[in-house]
């Protein structure tokens, strides 16, 4: 019973610092603060996740991030209602500071993931083994109206919202290109480079699946937003 006691008022102080926050009575640092718009060039911590799936449906509080993101994004029109994937507060990502292979479209949480990636997993990664940034982002695609692996019946994939991008490959601010399906395997610097920047990914996204996995991600990284947490 004591023990009941103890937790009910350690709820009832974290409901009240919470509102203390949210009404602007405890000043807190925006990092840290749930309500205050991520901010891309702070490194994730607990609360980003929190504040990723807050975009999924604010297309305002989206645009006011993404200002700040560095990422080159034009607004998609919503789709239909009625067709098999509707879509909602999506994005074209055109680049940034990293090039793309192509453009892809996005959810805003997964545009915004990818902006946390760049900069606080994938450049630190490519710093640290080869001394320099990377240029280009090699990817197989983002939004597709499918099942999981594509199968007839069962759930929807991330990919069928825009919330999944496959990334195969990376290249280098040299021209040295490096691809996950034939360097993974090695014991190199490109085998050292990808699983850091496998590992970088986990910070940014909810989902993150290579090589390691299965077989069916033997020549990608899959990374989601979706409402699963899975790293390997």
């Amino acid at each position: 019973m004591r023990g009941l006691k103890v937790l009910g008022a350690l709820l009832l102080l974290g409901a009240l610092l919470l509102i203390g926050i949210r009404l602007g009575w405890l000043p807190v640092a925006a990092a840290w603060n749930p309500w205050a718009p991520l901010d891309v060039q702070a490194k994730p911590n607990l609360l980003t996740r929190f504040k990723l799936a807050r975009l999924r449906d604010d297309p305002q509080l989206c645009d006011e991030v993404l200002a700040r993101s560095g990422l080159r994004t034009s607004r998609q029109p919503d789709s239909r209602g009625d067709v098999a994937c509707p879509l909602s507060n999506t994005l074209r990502v055109q680049g940034g500071a990293v090039a793309l292979s192509s453009s892809f479209l996005a959810s805003c949480p997964l545009a915004v993931a990818f902006a946390l990636y760049e900069l606080h997993g994938l450049q630190p990664a490519a710093q640290a083994v080869y001394g320099q940034r990377v240029a280009r982002v090699d990817h197989l695609g983002s939004f597709a109206c499918r099942n999981m692996y594509s199968r007839e019946k069962g759930a929807r994939s991330q990919h069928a919202s825009a919330n999944a991008l496959d990334i195969a490959g990376f290249r280098l601010s040299d021209g040295r290109s490096i691809s996950v399906l034939q360097d993974w395997p090695k014991d190199s610097s490109e085998g050292r480079f990808l699983r850091l920047a496998r590992d970088g990914a986990c910070d940014a996204f909810n989902v993150v699946l290579g090589p390691d996995y299965n077989s069916a991600h033997r020549n990608h990284f899959h990374l989601d937003v979706g409402p699963w947490w899975v790293c390997r």
